[in-house]
């Protein structure tokens, strides 16, 4: 599986690459990221949570990089997720923003049936995505991502508020709606 996706964060380039070269700083704004602990100067490992309560790890090494430009990096050895990313930060057309663009690409266990299994329980990867970076802005611009007073504790919410497909309500629950 193949992902992209981009923002724009009103920070200077080199703020927004120094946060993120700080490979431990990735889980703040990841939501499915439990740890990262660097092991050397270009090697990390990495634990992430998984669809049904379970944990992936894998070690990655970064095998590109050219400070406050880009950052390449690669699953190493037997990764229960392999991957590979790159991450650009661009100078934004209003000269004191960052675009960041995130190329990501992953070997979903299960293939094809993995991943309806996995968007079936709200696991959608794009939006993920989509999601990581939007609260990399929040924590950038604002020193925190900010939750809503429905879910103040972020990915600990999943747990107390787990979310299911809609169904149809029951007899009973029908009932009780006309009855009010």
């Amino acid at each position: 599986m193949e992902l992209t996706a981009a923002t724009t964060i009103r920070k200077p380039g080199t703020d927004v690459y120094t946060f993120w070269r700080d490979l431990e700083n990735l889980p703040t704004f990841m939501a499915h990221l439990e740890q990262v602990r660097v092991t050397g100067d270009r090697t990390s490992h990495w634990v992430a949570d998984a669809p049904f309560g379970n944990d992936v790890q894998w070690d990655a090494e970064i095998v590109d990089e050219v400070p406050g430009e880009k950052i390449a990096w690669r699953s190493t050895g037997n990764a229960d997720v392999p991957n590979a990313g790159t991450v650009w930060f661009v100078p934004a057309p209003d000269g004191a923003s960052t675009e960041v663009h995130v190329l990501l690409t992953y070997d979903i266990p299960g293939g094809t049936i993995g991943k309806a299994v996995a968007k079936y329980f709200g696991e959608e990867p794009h939006q993920q995505l989509d999601d990581d970076l939007r609260r990399l802005k929040q924590v950038l611009e604002t020193g925190e991502v900010i939750r809503s007073d429905g879910a103040p504790w972020g990915k600990r919410a999943r747990k107390e508020f787990p979310q299911r497909p809609a169904q149809p309500l029951s007899d009973a629950e029908l009932a009780k709606g006309a009855d009010a």
